[in-house]
C-alpha cells in the first residue's frame, strides 16, 4: 500500500500502546487520554442552508470518497501532502477502502475523527473535516479541513469555514483548538516542536 496520511500508523496508533497507571490511554507528553471518558461525539452536522451535512466517515463511503480525493488529489496534495504524504498518485480503491475502514474504527475508539460533507442524499461526498490528537505542541486538537475542487470558493465552502470554528467551539471539549491550514499556515504548523515522547 502506498504510504499517505491514512495508512501510515498514526500518533492515534502509537498512543494507545501506552498507558498510565489507571488504565487509560496516555497521549506522548504523558498527559491523560486528549478527550474526556464520557465524551460522545456528533453523529451529524447540518451546514447552514439545510443542503450539506457532516458526519463520521465509514468504510462503505470508499465509493464516494475514492473519486473524491483522486478528482482533487493535486491541489489535496499542495495542502496535505508536506506533512501527510496524501493524497499520493498511486492510491487505490482499495487503498482507500482500507483506510476509511481504519478511520471508521479510529473514530469509534475516539482515537481520531473523520468527518465527510455530504450533500442532503449522499449522493456526493464533498470533502472532509479531521479532528486529531495533537502531534506538535500548543494545541489540545488540531482540526484541518478541505473541499473538492469544483466547491472551492463556493458558498458551500464558505459555509463550511463559518462551521467548523464555531461546531468546535459548541460541541467538543478542547481549550486549544488549532485550526491548521486556517490560523496557522502548514509550514508554520511543521515547524513546532513535537510533542515529546512518554519515555
Amino acid at each position: 500500500m502506498t504510504p499517505n496520511r491514512r495508512s501510515r500508523p498514526s500518533g492515534a496508533e502509537v498512543r494507545r500502546k501506552i498507558r498510565g497507571p489507571d488504565g487509560r490511554a496516555l497521549l506522548p507528553s504523558g498527559r491523560v487520554s486528549w478527550l474526556p471518558d464520557d465524551f460522545v461525539h456528533p453523529v451529524l452536522v447540518p451546514l447552514p442552508g439545510g443542503d450539506h451535512h457532516l458526519r463520521p466517515i465509514r468504510e462503505t463511503d470508499t465509493p464516494l470518497d475514492y473519486p473524491a480525493v483522486m478528482g482533487s488529489r493535486e491541489r489535496l496534495w499542495t495542502i496535505y501532502g508536506p506533512a501527510w504524504g496524501w493524497p499520493a498518485a498511486t492510491m487505490t480503491y482499495e487503498a482507500d477502502r482500507a483506510d476509511l475502514l481504519r478511520h471508521e474504527k479510529e473514530i469509534a475508539a475516539h482515537q481520531s475523527f473523520n468527518y465527510a460533507l455530504f450533500d442532503t442524499a449522499e449522493t456526493a461526498l464533498l470533502g472532509c473535516v479531521y479532528i486529531d490528537p495533537p502531534e506538535r505542541a500548543g494545541a489540545d486538537g488540531d482540526i484541518s479541513w478541505w473541499v473538492v475542487d469544483e466547491l472551492v470558493d463556493s458558498t458551500v465552502e464558505r459555509a463550511l469555514d463559518a462551521l467548523v470554528p464555531q461546531w468546535i467551539a459548541a460541541d467538543w471539549p478542547f481549550e486549544r483548538p488549532r485550526f491548521i491550514g486556517r490560523e496557522i499556515s502548514w509550514s508554520d504548523y511543521l515547524a513546532l516542536p513535537g510533542i515529546p515522547t512518554v519515555p
